[in-house]
């Protein structure tokens, strides 16, 4: 949240803005060059526009009479996600007048209200907002594009019921493209793609609807075909309905209905079938129409759709240009056609009285209450708590419970947001979407009105990739930095922070370079306090290669009186990637005891001194991971034996035993995507090879100027990575990164990385 305070609005007046005015007058009034002949002017002309801004923003209808959709929009960084919002905003009346992100204005988009994100021209936070179009409500979040925020879109998809993939119509399916189709698959979000950009030279839609189907094995289809591209893009034609739409006015916000242009009959015929056949391949409606040769009708179609899409079967693909305000109402109508209302999305709730049984969740409003807070955020009023009401209703006043510490909370505010303002309301519905002051909780915490015991199941939360120690730069600053952190670690899962044991530095760590800068920037922006940071660490893990290797310890220690005595006889052995994945934790801890001979009271404590051995491996001191132990037999003394003895014990087996099972050190390899100019990738690819990159795909554009290259590179050589590419394309090339996997390191890597540990130590001894 930015730094500024946010702004509590009243509700605003029916009547359109001067500027609006000016704006519909222009529409109405304004000649069209477009070559169609004209029929009368839509419901989405600029009359009805006014009318939809005077209606956006009155007081709610009875909450049962409300459609709703929740929806988070989507992409690969500068696809457009922002300025498409910022065009849904205006076009349903929520704001006046548009501002681009990097717009000449330097006011820069609505939804990007931190500071940091005008600056850098990206969106880092996730900003929740809502809009009326037609009779729905819609509660959209925009979500950052940049792989180093990824958990803002984890988030997000993790509590919505629909989503917008945006996809530029000149690069297609890119990185965090595949990233985020596979965090809308891991929660079953229906999704509508949206192919942006279409004004841009050398877009081609037919390539990203191959995209889709080819790299994300989705099926989709185009439900329009543009009316021209590049500088000519016009408009779109309705593959359902059969009609051609342009959008006029200053800002696109007059909507008129054409014939479809002679030159596209033969294409939209085309696509139009290519629709039907994919629609047919999942729908029994269609198919039986289909195999007997028959045209489905325009409702028919839709129903369809709208099913398919609804149990993720089906992607339908819009299109147009949000910059040049083309094809944005038509994806409205899309949403509320084609996107599920809540109710309608399977919700799953874990019963906490019954072993964590699954138990499906109703969405009705007069059900007792189950929300879930998805978001937090430091405000001057205090901590502001996004919930989204899975059901009953949240009523301002009322006293909820929250289901997972038991405390009970009496609700003073509710707010709904859009972006950085605040507007109160008195109480929210089922499939809402809103925050709250003066609750204290965490991330993902269940609250229910106390009448049931049911919690709602948590994110997926990525490990951190990369470490940066940091300091206060003066001692006096010391309190707002530990406050800071607090705060941070707070909102944001994958920020982690922790104090070295030996060198007490304060050790961040993050996503990426990028994430751990933007917080170093905001704990000087928001607290004041300037931080020193050491150089950017890579978080290495350790792992074992022997197949099965045996330990028999004992430790022995006698110092008067009472001692400790503890023995442990087992295996190690190496787990594979399939065990990990199955187990759900890096290792795993197995008692295959039989007998007494270690009382049963301090198994736990063995699997505790497993846990100390794999928090410092033996090579160089980072986790361990990817090892069973396995623990066999043992001995205890009456007396002296203890919880401490038999937990130093293990760990001190563990630790011995790990260095005479082959054990080597995993590096994180980081799939990279570069886009540049063709003339330059022989310097490009040379740069890589140094940097021991290992090539996976090089695709030439349909123009032949320009290059994608996908390469995986250890994220250790990739330092410094976005200053050389842009000295060796004059600036030209663009580069993106997510984590893949940890892989060994070469052997000369691993001996340098241990004589390095080596050295520290004995610094630190001396």
């Amino acid at each position: 949240m930015a730094t500024s305070a946010l702004r509590l609005l009243a509700p605003r007046p029916g009547l359109p803005t001067a500027s609006a005015l000016r704006c519909g007058a222009a529409a109405v009034g304004g000649s069209s060059s477009v070559p169609f002949r004209r029929r009368p002017p839509s419901s989405n002309s600029a009359a009805a526009f006014l009318a939809r801004r005077s209606l956006s923003t009155s007081a709610d209808a009875d909450a049962d009479a409300i459609k709703r959709r929740n929806i988070g929009i989507s992409a690969h960084i500068d696809s457009g996600k922002t300025t498409l919002t910022e065009r849904i905003l205006y076009y349903t009346g929520r704001i006046s007048s548009i501002h681009d992100v990097r717009g000449k204005d330097g006011v820069g988009a609505k939804m990007d209200s931190m500071d940091l994100e005008r600056e850098k021209g990206i969106t880092i936070q996730s900003a929740a907002t809502f809009c009326r179009w037609k009779d729905s409500r819609i509660n959209i979040i925009d979500t950052p594009g940049h792989v180093d925020f990824t958990i803002e879109v984890e988030r997000a998809l993790r509590v919505l019921d629909g989503g917008i993939l945006v996809l530029c119509g000149v690069s297609g399916v890119q990185s965090q493209s595949l990233t985020v189709d596979r965090q809308m698959k891991r929660y079953d979000v229906p999704r509508l793609a949206f192919v942006n950009k279409l004004d841009r030279q050398g877009s081609n839609p037919w390539k990203v609807i191959g995209d889709l189907r080819d790299q994300l094995k989705l099926n989709a289809a185009a439900v329009q075909v543009p009316v021209g591209l590049e500088d000519k893009h016009v408009g779109v034609v309705d593959l359902i309905a059969l009609k051609a739409y342009t959008f006029e006015g200053e800002k696109g916000e007059s909507v008129a209905e054409m014939e479809i242009p002679a030159d596209l009959t033969d294409l939209v015929e085309e696509k139009r079938t290519e629709l039907i056949e994919k629609l047919a391949d999942v729908d029994d409606e269609i198919a039986e129409l289909f195999l007997m040769e028959e045209e489905p009708t325009e409702e028919q179609t839709k129903e369809a759709i709208r099913r398919q899409t609804v149990a993720c079967k089906f992607v339908p693909v819009f299109m147009g240009s949000a910059f040049k305000n083309k094809g944005v109402q038509k994806l409205l109508d899309g949403v509320i056609d084609y996107l599920p209302e809540p109710i309608e999305k399977k919700n799953i709730a874990l019963d906490r009285s019954k072993d964590e049984a699954p138990v499906e969740v109703t969405g009705r409003a007069e059900d007792p209450l189950l929300a879930l807070a998805f978001k937090l955020e430091e405000t001057p009023f205090g901590q502001l708590t996004y919930m989204r009401v899975y059901q009953g209703t949240l009523k301002k006043g009322n006293p909820i419970v929250n289901v997972n510490d038991g405390k009970k909370i009496k609700l003073a505010r509710i707010v709904r947001m859009h972006s950085d303002e605040m507007e109160e309301i008195d109480e929210a519905h089922a499939g809402d979407v809103v925050a709250m002051f003066g609750i204290d909780c965490r991330s993902m915490d269940t609250f229910s009105d106390g009448n049931m015991d049911l919690a709602m199941s948590s994110m997926f939360v990525p490990e951190p990739v990369m470490s940066l120690a940091v300091k206060p730069a003066e001692s006096k600053m010391q309190n707002n930095f530990a406050k800071a952190l607090t705060k941070f670690t707070k909102e944001d899962p994958t920020l982690r922070v922790k104090v070295d044991s030996e060198t007490k530095e304060t050790v961040l760590s993050g996503m990426g370079e990028l994430h751990l800068e933007v917080y170093v920037e905001r704990m000087k922006r928001e607290y004041g306090v300037e931080c020193v940071a050491g150089q950017p660490n890579v978080n290495y893990k350790e792992t074992i290669a022997a197949s099965r290797t045996p330990f028999n310890w004992l430790h022995k220690k006698q110092t008067g009186g009472s001692g400790q005595y503890a023995k442990v006889v087992g295996y190690i052995e190496p787990m594979s990637e399939e065990e990990v994945k199955e187990h759900g934790k890096p290792n795993e801890f197995k008692n295959k005891c039989i007998g007494t001979n270690i009382p049963p009271e301090y198994y736990p404590s063995c699997e505790k001194g497993t846990g100390d051995a794999f928090r410092e491996g033996p090579l160089v001191g980072c986790e361990v991971e990817g090892v069973r132990v396995v623990l066999e037999d043992g001995a205890s003394h009456a007396v002296d034996s203890s919880d401490m003895a038999f937990r130093i014990c293990m760990a001190y087996a563990i630790r011995d035993t790990m260095k005479k099972a082959g054990p080597s050190i995993l590096e994180p390899i980081m799939s990279v995507e570069i886009e540049i100019p063709a003339e330059f990738q022989g310097s490009v690819t040379a740069s890589l090879s140094r940097r021991m990159g290992m090539i996976q795909s090089s695709d030439m554009n349909d123009d032949g100027s320009g290059l994608r290259i996908e390469v995986q590179v250890p994220l250790a050589n990739m330092f410094g990575y976005s200053t050389e590419l842009r000295s060796l394309t004059q600036g030209k090339g663009e580069f993106t990164m997510e984590y893949y996997q940890h892989a060994p390191v070469p052997r000369n890597v691993q001996e340098e990385l241990m004589d390095k540990y080596r050295a520290e130590r004995e610094a630190e001894a001396a």
